[in-house]
């Protein structure tokens, strides 16, 4: 495996491109929602003192950065004219849609980013650092950090309060039908079976379109229109 400290690659670049969409699309948008939370949290994560994500800061570097530029590739795909990845499709077509709400549109990002960009962010990775996805699987696990406290920001800032949360509303059954570890768990299966496809062009090319039809399925349901 290379020496991953002279492989690192800075995040800032991402970072500020985030903050660049914060402060340039409106509040209510969708792709704003799931921005705004994922910016707080890399920054929140970023800032504990003595911490960091990873123990090795080469890993930590390159792999978000890898991870946030496939969502920021999507952004440039749709300002661009053309068409992001299907998992990020449903948050573009809906995101001013008034019948779904923010919770939804957070839902629905981290749903793509997980299931989709995490598994190909791995394999990039791989690829960049000549390595095994077993040799990464710890840096894997310390993505969970990340993605965990993503999920926490996502239910305390935009979840409704218990008062207003009611067992009949659609948005109940709709969060307890995903799940952050079973989305986990999927992205890792996914990225250790495209790493074993790898010498098999077609096949992986076959594996990657219906992983990323499959989350986009996913992304659609969750930002069905809801009543009030």
């Amino acid at each position: 495996m290379a020496q991953l400290e002279h492989l690192s690659t800075p995040v800032d670049a991402v970072v500020s491109r985030m903050r660049a969409l914060d402060t340039d699309l409106p509040a209510r948008d969708g792709v704003a929602v799931f921005n705004r939370v994922y910016l707080t949290v890399t920054e929140e994560i970023d800032r504990r003192p003595g911490t960091g994500r990873f123990r090795d800061p080469g890993a930590a570097s390159t792999l978000d950065a890898l991870f946030a530029e496939r969502y920021l590739s999507a952004v440039d795909a749709v300002a661009d004219g053309r068409r992001p990845p299907a998992c990020w499709r449903p948050l573009f077509q809906f995101r001013r849609h008034p019948g779904v709400r923010p919770l939804q549109f957070a839902l629905a990002g981290v749903n793509a980013h997980i299931g989709h960009d995490l598994a190909l962010a791995v394999v990039d990775a791989c690829r960049t650092w000549d390595c095994e996805p077993a040799e990464l699987e710890g840096e894997f696990d310390r993505v969970g950090d990340l993605l965990t406290a993503l999920e926490e920001r996502v239910r305390e800032d935009l979840m409704p309060g218990p008062d207003l949360l009611r067992i009949a509303d659609p948005l109940t059954h709709l969060l307890g039908a995903w799940s952050l570890e079973r989305a986990r768990d999927a992205t890792w299966a996914a990225a250790r079976a495209l790493w074993a496809l790898r010498r098999l062009p077609d096949l992986t090319r076959e594996f990657t379109d219906r992983l990323d039809a499959a989350v986009g399925f996913a992304g659609r349901m969750m930002l069905t229109p809801l009543p009030d």
